[in-house]
């Protein structure tokens, strides 16, 4: 049996230069290529909105959006957490209005207003929930509307038959 061998030739400079070139792009490709991220997590004071519905189930991952008054684009958009919480840091001040929206037909709008230092003013108060009624008087509500309206249609008929029974005694006498 003859075994056969492969000839080396050894690199002449310009293999070795090809070579010395490529270790050198090797070495610096990383970096050149791709790009890194950085992050930091600092504490704040910024404005915490709590969405919820009047049952107090909080209106989780709805819909947020920030405006300011003197702006036409929205400030921050974004996502409630799964408690209904939104946080938002105001660059200015002035009257800011906050928009929730489940995108089930629920939406909840809240105004604010800022001073200099970016803080609550003082004079606007706590904003109320909307909705000028709760549960249970809507409750109470829809059952007047019920009697109420079932009160309204007995009358009719009973008025209605009283014509019946009035006209047939003018036609007997």
């Amino acid at each position: 049996m003859m075994r056969t061998y492969l000839k080396r030739t050894p690199l002449t400079k310009a293999g070795w230069l090809y070579m010395i070139i490529g270790v050198i792009l090797m070495v610096y490709a990383g970096p050149a290529l791709g790009h890194g991220v950085q992050g930091s997590i600092t504490p704040q004071t910024g404005m915490l909105v709590k969405a919820s519905y009047d049952d107090g189930e909080p209106m989780a991952y709805a819909a947020v959006e920030v405006t300011h008054a003197d702006e036409k684009l929205p400030f921050q958009t974004g996502r409630t957490d799964r408690n209904g919480c939104f946080v938002f840091l105001p660059d200015k001040p002035g009257d800011w209005r906050v928009v929730v929206n489940d995108g089930m037909g629920h939406q909840l709008s809240l105004n604010t207003q800022l001073d200099k230092n970016l803080e609550l003013n003082k004079e606007s108060g706590p904003e109320k929930a909307q909705g000028a009624l709760s549960r249970p008087e809507k409750a109470l509500m829809g059952i007047a509307m019920i009697f109420g309206l079932s009160g309204v249609f007995f009358w009719w008929r009973g008025r209605s038959k009283m014509r019946k029974v009035r006209d047939a005694k003018k036609t007997v006498s």
